[in-house]
C-alpha cells in the first residue's frame, strides 16, 4: 500500500526515530523555511514519543485516601453535602487523568458544571512487584473501603474497564449503589464484533500467560499500548505523524497534540494475576453476564442491580461495540422504565474526553444524575 510522502521531501520511513536521518540526507533538497519546519517536527516527536512526561491533572483536587491499587481524588473543594458521584476510571495501561484530560476538555470539569457538586476519581496506581499477584477481589475489596470512605452510597460512574468492576461492584453490594452510569463499558463481551473480542477467542492463555511473564509477572503497560496501536497502526505510526507536520505552525493544534500524546504514550502496568483473570473469566468466558463470576466470595447477578442506570455507547467505538454496553439492559434487574440508553458520537477514547461527547451526553448525564439524586 503506498503512503504519501511528508512535504519535506524524504521518503517514507515507518518508526518515527529514524526521522532525522532520512531528513539530513534529504536536506540539500529542502528549503530553509521547510528545513526549521521539519525540525520543530522532530522535536515535537522527541518531546511527545521519548520524553513521555506523566499526565498532569487539569483541576484542583485533593487526595482524600491511598490506598495499595489506588488513590482517590477529590474535586468537590467547598461543596458540602449531598452524596458523592464516583468516577471508576478505566484501567487499561493508561493514566486516570483521562476522567480530566485538559480545562475545558474534562469530564469531571463537566459533571460539576452541569449540577454533580461532589465528584471523586479513582486515580489507579501502576503495579509493583508487592501488587502483582493482586486480582479483581483486590479492587472490588478497596473500591468498598473507597465507598464506604464516601458516606457509604455514591453514584458510580464506570469508564471502560472501570465499567465492569462497577456493575460487579453494584452487584455485590447493591444497597451501596445510588445510580449506575455505564460509558464505553465491555459487559457483554461476547456481544458485537470487535478486535478485543476476537483476540479473546482465537489467541490462546499461553499468549496473555507469556506477556505475563515477559513482563515479571505484570502486564507491561508499554505492551498494552502497542496492542492499541496494532489495531490502526497507520494512524498511530504514520498518519498522526505526517498531520503534525503540516501543522506544526498551528499552536492550538500543537498544544492539543501535546496534551493528547503526553497522556497516551504514558504507560502504567497492571498486575498479571489481574490481568489474565480478566482475559479467561471476563472476556473468554464471559461469566459476568452468565451470573458465573464470583466476587468476595459469591457469584455474582447483575439482576441484583436495581437502581437508576444509564448506558453510554460510541458509535464508532472499535474497542467496545456499542452491544457490548446495550446488551446489559438484558441482564439486569433494574426496572426498563430506569435504564436510559445514549450513543454518542465518535470512538472509544472520545466517550471520556470528546468534545462532542462532553457537550451533548454527559451534561444530560449529570442532570440525569442529579435528578436521582435528590
Amino acid at each position: 500500500m503506498k503512503h504519501k510522502k511528508l512535504e519535506f521531501g524524504f521518503p517514507e520511513v515507518g518508526v518515527p526515530f529514524l526521522w532525522p536521518f532520512a531528513f539530513f540526507v534529504d536536506l540539500g533538497q529542502q528549503t530553509i523555511e521547510t528545513a526549521r519546519k521539519s525540525l520543530e517536527c522532530l522535536r515535537e516527536i522527541e518531546k511527545t514519543q521519548f520524553e513521555r512526561k506523566e499526565p498532569a491533572w487539569a483541576s484542583e483536587n485533593r487526595v482524600i485516601l491511598d490506598l495499595h491499587t489506588m488513590r482517590v481524588r477529590d474535586f468537590s473543594g467547598d461543596n458540602k453535602g449531598g452524596i458523592y458521584t464516583l468516577v471508576v476510571a478505566p484501567y487499561a495501561g493508561h493514566t486516570s487523568t483521562i476522567a480530566d484530560f485538559s480545562r475545558g476538555q474534562s469530564l469531571v470539569e463537566t459533571l460539576m458544571a452541569n449540577g454533580v457538586d461532589r465528584v471523586c476519581v479513582t486515580d489507579w496506581k501502576s503495579a509493583t512487584e508487592e501488587t502483582k499477584y493482586y486480582d479483581i477481589d483486590n479492587y472490588l475489596s478497596e473500591l468498598n473501603v473507597c465507598v464506604d470512605d464516601l458516606d457509604g452510597k455514591v453514584n458510580l460512574i464506570g469508564l471502560c474497564q472501570g465499567g465492569w468492576l462497577s456493575a460487579m461492584y453494584a452487584s455485590r453490594f447493591p444497597s451501596k449503589v445510588n445510580t449506575l452510569v455505564l460509558a464505553g463499558a465491555p459487559i457483554d463481551t461476547d456481544a458485537g464484533e470487535g478486535k478485543i473480542k476476537e483476540y479473546a477467542h482465537t489467541l490462546p492463555m499461553e499468549f496473555f500467560e507469556e506477556l505475563v511473564a515477559m513482563g515479571g509477572g505484570v502486564l507491561k503497560g508499554e505492551f498494552m499500548l502497542q496492542g492499541f496501536k496494532s489495531l490502526n497502526p497507520e494512524k498511530h505510526y504514520f498518519e498522526k505523524f505526517v498531520e503534525l507536520c503540516e501543522h506544526i505552525d498551528d499552536p492550538a493544534y500543537v498544544k492539543r497534540f501535546e496534551e493528547f500524546e503526553r497522556w497516551y504514550e504514558y504507560t502504567i502496568d497492571l498486575p498479571g494475576r489481574w490481568y489474565l483473570q480478566v482475559v479467561k473469566e471476563l472476556f473468554k468466558e464471559n461469566r459476568l453476564v452468565k451470573g458465573e463470576f464470583v466476587g468476595l466470595g459469591k457469584k455474582l447477578s447483575l439482576k441484583n442491580i436495581r437502581c437508576p442506570v444509564y448506558l453510554l455507547a460510541g458509535e464508532r467505538d472499535d474497542i467496545t461495540p456499542p452491544e457490548q454496553v446495550f446488551n446489559a439492559e438484558l441482564h439486569l434487574g433494574t426496572p426498563k422504565d430506569k435504564i436510559v440508553k445514549d450513543m454518542a458520537r465518535g470512538g472509544h477514547i472520545g466517550l471520556f474526553m470528546g468534545t462532542k461527547p462532553l457537550g451533548e451526553n454527559w451534561p444530560k448525564i449529570a442532570r440525569w444524575i442529579k435528578d436521582n439524586s435528590l
